[in-house]
């Protein structure tokens, strides 16, 4: 038996011998596939060419949600149930009926009813194979298994997008908590490191614009702290090595969570002078937007990672000049005169004058 979000399950045996695989057309609506294919390319599931692997997302996140959407719809019914067969003139096997109806066309069918409808050829082997193979053996009463998994689709769609991405990756999830929970010492590799990373995990935290998680720790060798997106871990381990939690480690990581957990750059006090259309743009644009130190006229005041201030006002134009730190200032101008250049009338000219060369060749 094995524990899944605190839900005990029968583990899954894996086939011997070849590899399983079946097809399955799952019929959605189209703003459905739109969704879950959003939130396979965040996730970053992608084949080598580059392109979303839906299947392969949808795949996974059967594997990881089935035990729960299972569990959480039969404690659903339960309830019903309790409070159904409290009408002394419902049958209990009326009131069965019921309840499965209310679930199934009221509480889990949360597709508009207009729009249009499409179809996904579903390709499952492994463990999504046995997973739908126990779906269609023990749990399809008046449904069909297209209508289970859409069911099971939008039932993980309706949940907010951090709490998607702790299904998706369960595992990770759950061998950070264990490090966090024990003090230890975790152990991974990941696209931004070189071999293998060790750390010490404080917390994970959510960053508000994003809602993607992050792994908020210290690296022991050089001692300074580290943000790593939690989704982008690989061979993921909990060691036995024990480490003592820093209360100023600890302290400082919560307010940078509070702050930007994808950063855990130093602050530096920028001034930047906004025009009135700047200053639209400010409260209008609020994904990664700095946190106001102060505000004195036209100059507002930040006390910000300068990496962050520079992406973020990189779309102001001409409506936002940074006065300080120069380097900010540097950059960002930089910035602008490489885009300027880019899009100079010699460089057309000299790419026409390149492509008649070729022609004449």
């Amino acid at each position: 038996m094995v524990l899944i979000f605190g839900i005990v399950s029968a583990r899954i045996q894996p086939h011997i011998g070849d590899v399983m695989t079946e097809k399955y057309k799952i019929y959605i609506s189209e703003d459905t596939k739109k969704r879950l294919a959003n939130d396979a390319e965040l996730f970053e599931f992608t084949r080598p060419d580059g392109s979303v692997n839906l299947n392969g997302f949808l795949k996974e996140l059967i594997v990881q949600y089935f035990d729960l959407h299972r569990c959480s719809n039969e404690e659903l019914l339960d309830h019903l149930l309790q409070d159904l067969t409290l009408i002394r003139t419902l049958r209990p096997k009326d009131a069965a009926a019921l309840a499965d109806r209310i679930i199934h066309t009221y509480i889990n069918n949360r597709e508009p009813s207009s729009g249009k409808s499409t179809v996904i050829t579903l390709t499952v082997s492994g463990a999504s194979y046995n997973i739908i193979q126990i779906i269609e053996n023990n749990l399809l009463k008046d449904t069909s298994l297209s209508g289970y998994l859409k069911e099971m689709f939008l039932s993980y769609l309706s949940m907010p997008r951090n709490k998607r991405e702790e299904i998706i990756f369960r595992e990770n999830y759950q061998t950070i908590n264990e490090a966090i929970r024990n003090d230890r010492v975790l152990a991974f590799s990941s696209s931004a490191t070189m071999g293998n990373t060790l750390v010490e995990p404080y917390m994970i935290a959510t960053s508000k614009e994003e809602q993607f998680g992050y792994l908020l720790c210290r690296d022991p060798r050089s001692g300074k702290e580290r943000s790593f997106r939690v989704s982008r871990l690989r061979n993921l381990f909990a060691t036995s090595e024990p480490f003592i939690r820093n209360t100023y480690v600890e302290e400082e990581l919560i307010r940078k969570s509070l702050r930007s957990p994808y950063s855990m750059q130093e602050e530096v006090h920028a001034i930047v002078r906004l025009t009135e259309h700047g200053k639209d743009m400010f409260r209008m644009i609020v994904k990664n937007r700095p946190i106001l130190s102060s505000i004195e006229g036209d100059l507002y005041h930040f006390d910000w990672p300068i990496l962050q201030l520079e992406d973020y006002f990189k779309r102001f134009g001409k409506d936002a000049v940074v006065i300080s730190p120069r380097n900010l200032r540097t950059n960002l101008r930089n910035y602008y005169s490489h885009a300027l250049d880019a899009y100079s009338p010699k460089k057309d000219a000299a790419k026409k004058d390149s492509k008649k060369d070729q022609k004449d060749n």
